[in-house]
């Protein structure tokens, strides 16, 4: 039995030391196109120098495709949006979430197509609306639609990336769409914003982007998620600390832009767009208000038909020891 034991032992050792070694190996973290201070750590390589560990950086187009490549193993690390969170939760994916990214405010729009006849929210009935779905801005749409008491089947909605709605846009093929940049500026170049997201967060439905990891890469990988985390939090301090200096920086917006695509005169008013909490922030926000809100989603979410069931708590989904440890180093 001692042997049988020891064996077991030395068996679980020598596979724990294998799995906390695939950072080592290599991570595949997933971003988006989001505008936010930690681009400039992404662009330095900051992140690479603080784990010890090579990072192979994957551009993704919306939420829905950065969980589906999470849930497949693809990615470890993955930025996403709290409507795809909610919904990769309420599927019971093995994720948490370790960092909120963002509470987006005005850097994602409803944009009105100059030209198009909508001058009031009651025109959108009958027009052609793009939005990818199950995004924040997806999301954030039904809630406005919800707030200005519109029936959503009586508006075209349609399923667009952000690089397909630029595209739709230029050829006219649109009449509004709500998302981020690089495409919400192209959009205004010849649209005006209907309502932010900072206008529907003030009818009851705050979106936010948050970073997840797998939950069993987190488990073996602890150090690596907790200095992730610090390096993000860094990069919001330095922003935080003197906000017009850190985008009136020529090199700051030219690593921002160079990653996102966005156009380097518009990063300063995107930064500006949303709040960046600061380590000393989260373990409060990767409490019981995110929980709450991943709650409150996934529940519009099913009200919606987005998704077919709903968890009894939405704790396990949120961890905030990865921030507690980033902010204690």
């Amino acid at each position: 039995m001692l042997k049988q034991l020891t064996q077991l032992v030395l068996t679980a050792a020598l596979a724990a030391a294998g799995l906390a070694a695939q950072a080592a190996d290599g991570v595949t973290v997933a971003y988006q196109t989001t505008v936010e201070p930690a681009k400039v750590a992404q662009a330095d390589g900051a992140y690479e120098k603080a784990t010890g560990a090579p990072i192979a950086w994957r551009k993704f187009e919306s939420g829905a495709e950065v969980i589906a490549a999470v849930a497949s193993g693809d990615v470890q690390i993955g930025y996403v949006g709290s409507s795809p969170l909610a919904a990769a939760a309420s599927r019971g994916l093995p994720v948490q979430t370790f960092l909120i990214a963002a509470q987006i405010g005005g850097a994602e729009a409803l944009v009105v197509r100059n030209g198009s006849g909508i001058q009031k929210p009651q025109d959108l009935v009958g027009k052609k609306v793009a939005v990818p779905f199950v995004s924040t801005t997806h999301y954030s749409l039904l809630a406005a639609l919800k707030h200005w008491r519109i029936d959503p089947t009586k508006v075209q909605i349609l399923n667009l990336r952000p690089t397909e709605i630029a595209a739709a846009w230029q050829r006219g093929d649109i009449d509004a769409a709500y998302v981020w940049d690089p495409a919400l500026g192209a959009a205004k170049a010849n649209g005006r914003v209907l309502a932010s997201s900072a206008d529907v967060a003030k009818w009851g439905a705050p979106t936010f982007d948050a970073w997840i990891v797998r939950k069993d890469f987190a488990d073996r990988n602890p150090d690596f998620v907790a200095r992730f985390a610090r390096v993000t939090g860094e990069a919001y301090a330095r922003y935080a600390a003197n906000p017009k200096a850190f985008a009136g920086d020529a090199a700051n917006v030219e690593k921002i832009a160079r990653i996102t695509g966005s156009k380097p005169a518009e990063v300063a008013e995107l930064l500006a767009g949303n709040h960046y909490p600061l380590l000393k922030e989260q373990a409060a926000l990767l409490g019981a208000p995110t929980v709450q809100a991943v709650a409150a989603t996934s529940a519009f979410l099913k009200e919606q038909g987005k998704v077919d069931t709903l968890q009894p708590s939405y704790a396990s989904y949120v961890e905030p020891k990865f921030a507690q440890l980033a902010a204690a180093k």
